[in-house]
């Protein structure tokens, strides 16, 4: 299970590689949706989205690897990239072949070479495993390792510094890695503050999973804008950390998402990517929430 002693240091080991983001905010966007909303701009970290964190934490708690291998649909890759580059050592990306074309040529630009031949969604982390033998790169998993999940919970160490008044935060969930880090650190230091997921209507694996009681998977990658959260199942670790501290789980259709990413690139003139306009989906769609409730704006890798 992860601790809170875990994540803050992992704030001190990634401190020197990364940007301390900011919180943006609307007077328009608040008058709108009737919220005081609070935007936790990841999609300005390095890399263009919170990946970086996790990546480079595990990274940098290895001993000497001989290169980094990465299994991703584009912002983890260009995380691990990142950290390859700092640690001086190659790195190799898996990649769908269907993944986002603009990430990856931003995992190319950061130094990674990408293996996209044949990778589906459904084979992708076999594929990792397979080249992770024969290559004796480490392998860094998108979510389910507690080093990335710390490295992601910095984050809220921020957050929460940022905006004191919070009564709740909104994070998309894929694997289940960043709302495992960010619920930690906020049911630890504001217990009181709800931590809410948001999933695709299409992609509601981690909604059926903490309803069941246990870890449910999709039968094949679901169809979705939001491309950063395609996964099959929330991981073996992240789950227990989301039914201990993720207080509910919420899903978005996709037209909802789409419309949430184009108010906040009115609105805050800011590039941002599908899935984080996911996360303000609960907002546009009037399910009930506190009054002041933070987003994590995940990722900037998108173009028009």
């Amino acid at each position: 299970m992860l601790t809170l002693p875990e994540v803050l240091a992992a704030s001190q080991r990634i401190a020197p590689h990364i940007h301390r983001t900011p919180v943006l905010t609307s007077r328009g966007l608040d008058a709108l949706l009737g919220k005081r909303l609070f935007f936790k701009a990841e999609h300005l970290q390095k890399t263009g989205s919170f990946k970086a964190r996790g990546a480079l934490n595990a990274a940098l708690e290895l001993q000497n690897p001989k290169g980094l291998i990465a299994v991703s649909s584009g912002n983890h890759a260009q995380g691990v990239a990142y950290a390859a580059g700092i640690l001086r050592v190659p790195a190799l990306v898996v990649m769908p072949s269907d993944a986002s074309p603009t990430k990856k040529a931003a995992a190319r630009a950061y130094g990674a070479e990408v293996y996209d031949q044949g990778v589906t969604v459904e084979n992708r982390e076999a594929v990792a495993e397979k080249l992770a033998e024969e290559t004796g790169y480490t392998l860094i998993h998108p979510f389910d390792d507690l080093r990335v999940m710390a490295g992601q919970g910095t984050l809220a160490l921020e957050l929460l510094e940022q905006a004191p008044t919070l009564e709740a935060v909104l994070v998309a969930v894929g694997g289940g890695g960043l709302i495992s880090g960010v619920a930690t650190v906020v049911k630890a230091l504001r217990p009181e503050v709800e931590v809410i997921g948001v999933e695709p209507e299409t992609a509601n694996d981690a909604q059926q999973s903490l309803q069941a009681g246990r870890r449910v998977s999709l039968p094949q990658a679901p169809k979705t804008v939001a491309d950063a959260v395609r996964t099959l199942a929330v991981g073996e670790r992240t789950f227990p950390v989301m039914q201990r501290h993720v207080d509910r789980i919420l899903t978005v259709p996709d037209e909802v998402t789409l419309q949430a990413q184009r108010l906040m690139m009115e609105r805050l003139k800011q590039v941002v990517e599908p899935t984080a306009g996911l996360a303000l989906g609960p907002v546009l769609m009037g399910y009930p929430l506190p009054q002041r409730v933070a987003v994590v704006v995940c990722g900037g890798n998108w173009m028009p």
